[in-house]
């Protein structure tokens, strides 16, 4: 063997070091403890990331039931919402309602005896938790795989609701999986789990489980129903007037990678007295969005409503939670009137008979007091008058009284209302084509009513009259065209628009894609998603391949 010069020893000295290294790493590391060894071993861990001080906290504020949620699109979290205002009105009890993202499951274990907990569950895709679920789910069933005959959870009271769609294979199984594992862990359910399908009717299913809740649990904590009285659980502090109307800023809408993106162009390609399609085009220059063909586009349309509040819109608020417990204030502080209506607030999502319950107390007469009490009591009803109608909020109101409902405290508007959701297009661009200038292609929502009246989509009539300001032909055919009466519109100056507008949208990207080869054939079937996203592909595919 030669012999090896003073830099060759150096470098093999240092190899041979390193292989030590990484060798004694794994013979003589500690096994990685399972999440529930870990939990055992150290009670105070933090498994999942959360509220470190959740338990002292409902010691010293004295709560007896609390509600867990697990939300994709809102509905769980609005009938937590619901269920927590009810328990504190109805029965007395110091309520609580906690997103499970914002809870350590190291605090389930050490769950103060007393406290009732319900766990209102929604299941996303193909049998999975929701993304604000989904630590929690996962550490609870591994506790449960590792628990052995170990009862850690003997204490815990619990009801469940599952939200699903029984279209799907596995209906509700984020709710049974939870219920099966808290069973396993030592929890006691008290009554029937109850099952919500989206498919039907899932507020009705919400409705009598709730009722039938109530009687199981009045019989386990001997509870006594009081007088309802409301209490609200954020405080609103108005501060100044201001004639700042302008929305807030992109980050505060979501907490995705919103901007607000130009659109550039936008005409009707083709219009009807009952139905109209738009091709809008956008630029996402200087806002570090990307995108891929057969992603989506996904826009925050705009509110508009009034409560009594016409003249207080431009009052500067801030927005609290009233106390450790009471659920996240997910608007910015501080804001206006204006701006959390117009961007945070689903008014214009079809009414609920939890909802008209909420605000009759707050009717501005006897008579519509008693006709929302009546309306809200009763599922036939209410379908006849307002569900088979599409009202909204606004409408369903005004439909019981002419008068103006400024009773309703802003509060209970801020619990009740779901907040405002994106809408989403799949992009009928191609990436190839245009890499920075996405383009959606939609109907405009328009559905007639049995009263005479229509159903508008929000987002689509909001951008056909963006059209008509833009400086494409104004909607001749159509003769309820919507307006939208903003001050002041986010713009710049640009020659080839009337009024240049931005909107704030973000990029979700999908899985929806073509053939990594270009010379695969393909058949295009659209179940349910329009002529969009394959306009895209053909694009795509006469880039790549041209005939």
């Amino acid at each position: 063997m030669a012999n090896l010069d003073p830099i060759d020893t150096i470098v093999y000295l240092i190899l041979l070091t390193v292989s030590f290294i990484y060798l004694a790493k794994f013979t003589f590391a500690t096994p990685e403890k399972s999440a529930y060894e870990s939990l055992r071993d150290d009670p105070t861990s933090t498994i999942n990331y959360g509220v470190n001080d959740f338990v002292e906290s409902l010691r010293t504020s004295g709560k007896t039931f609390v509600i867990f949620y697990g939300s994709q699109t809102g509905t769980a979290e609005g009938f937590a919402n619901a269920l927590s205002k009810e328990g504190s009105q109805r029965f007395g009890l110091k309520t609580a309602v906690v997103d499970l993202s914002d809870f350590n499951i190291s605090c389930l274990r050490n769950f103060p005896e007393g406290i009732f907990a319900t766990f209102i569950m929604a299941t996303y895709g193909e049998g999975e938790p929701t993304d604000n679920a989904v630590a929690f789910y996962q550490s609870v069933m591994e506790m449960a795989e590792s628990a052995s005959d170990e009862k850690p959870l003997d204490a815990l009271r619990y009801a469940c609701f599952g939200l699903g769609n029984r279209a799907y294979e596995h209906y509700n199984a984020t709710m049974y999986g939870i219920d099966a594992a808290l069973q396993i862990l030592g929890a006691r359910r008290i009554g029937e789990a109850g099952e919500g399908d989206d498919a039907g009717s899932i507020e009705d299913d919400f409705l009598s489980w709730k009722e039938s809740m109530w009687s199981d649990l009045s019989k386990e904590l001997s509870l006594q129903e009081t007088e309802m009285m409301y209490q609200p659980l954020f405080s609103v502090e108005e501060l100044a007037s201001s004639n700042n109307t302008e929305p807030p800023d992109e980050g505060a809408i979501n907490a995705q990678s919103t901007n607000l993106i130009r659109i550039t162009k936008s005409h009707e390609l083709f219009n009807s007295h009952h139905r109209n399609c738009l091709h809008v085009e956008f630029d996402l220059g200087g806002t570090g969005m990307n995108y891929e063909t057969g992603d989506h586009l996904a826009i925050w349309p705009i509110d508009l409503s009034v409560f009594g509040l016409k003249d207080k819109l431009s009052i500067s608020i801030n927005i609290n939670a009233v106390d450790q417990t009471a659920p996240k204030v997910q608007f910015p502080c501080h804001t206006t009137y204006d701006a959390v209506i117009r961007f945070y607030l689903e008014i214009c999502a079809p009414v609920s008979r939890q909802l008209i319950l909420s605000l009759a107390p707050f009717a501005p007469d006897e008579d519509s007091k008693a006709a929302a009490i009546g309306l809200g009591n009763s599922r036939q009803l209410f379908h006849t008058r307002f569900t088979s109608n599409y009202y909204n909020i606004a409408q369903a109101l005004q439909s019981l009284t002419p008068l103006p409902w400024a009773n309703v405290p802003f509060s209970l508007l801020l619990e009740s209302i779901p907040r405002l959701q994106p809408r989403y297009y799949s992009i009928s661009s191609s990436y190839f084509l245009q890499p920075k200038q996405p383009s959606i292609t939609c109907v405009v929502e328009s559905v007639s009513c049995g009263d005479g009246g229509s159903f508008k989509g929000l987002n689509t009539n909001h951008l056909l009259w963006l059209t008509s300001k833009i400086g494409g032909p104004a909607s001749t055919n159509n003769n309820d065209l919507l307006e939208y009466p903003i001050t002041k519109v986010r713009n710049n100056a640009d020659s080839n628009c009337t009024v240049p507008i931005y909107v704030p949208a973000y990029i979700r990207h999908s899985k929806f894609r073509l053939p990594k080869t270009s010379k695969q054939p393909i058949i295009m079937v659209g179940p349910g998603t329009g002529v969009a996203p394959f306009r895209a592909f053909i694009q795509e595919r006469d880039v790549a391949a041209p005939i």
